[in-house]
């Protein structure tokens, strides 16, 4: 993970924080599956460089996101979108893929167990997670 890399991963979890006033369950799925997030998922593009408040604005142009509901904590909050931006930048998967894999309620479930983890260690175990959940769905049927 090179410098840019990480500077990313940080407005991304900072911009996470910012969303203290939204539904985190909304926001999360909201931004995961926006064009803002495809836009932080090119190699290049001039967004990735606005700052979480520019970001924020954006999104909140292209989604609708409420305000009823769970509100998972600054922290929480701060770590999902970090480690959402890491995996992408680690395996070139594009945010809605990664959140299919790991929605929101799964990043809230286990960040109290995964927070303290090398974000490569986390990812690979939702991974996994995600894999052994959908075995189980084979097998049911």
């Amino acid at each position: 993970m090179n410098s840019i890399q990480l500077k990313l991963c940080d407005i991304q979890g900072r911009l996470f924080e910012l969303a203290e006033e939204f539904s985190s369950e909304e926001f999360i799925k909201g931004f995961m599956n926006s064009e803002v997030a495809v836009c932080l998922d090119s190699p290049y593009n001039k967004l990735q460089w606005m700052g979480e408040e520019y970001l924020l604005e954006a999104l909140l142009e292209e989604k609708t996101i409420g305000t009823a509901g769970e509100k998972y904590g600054r922290e929480v909050m701060f770590w999902a979108g970090y480690l959402y931006r890491y995996w992408q930048c680690l395996t070139g998967e594009s945010s809605r893929k990664i959140y299919r894999q790991a929605p929101a309620g799964t990043m809230k479930r286990n960040y109290m167990m995964f927070h303290t983890m090398d974000p490569e260690t986390a990812i690979e175990d939702l991974r996994e997670m995600d894999r052994q959940k959908n075995r189980m769905k084979q097998k049911k049927r």
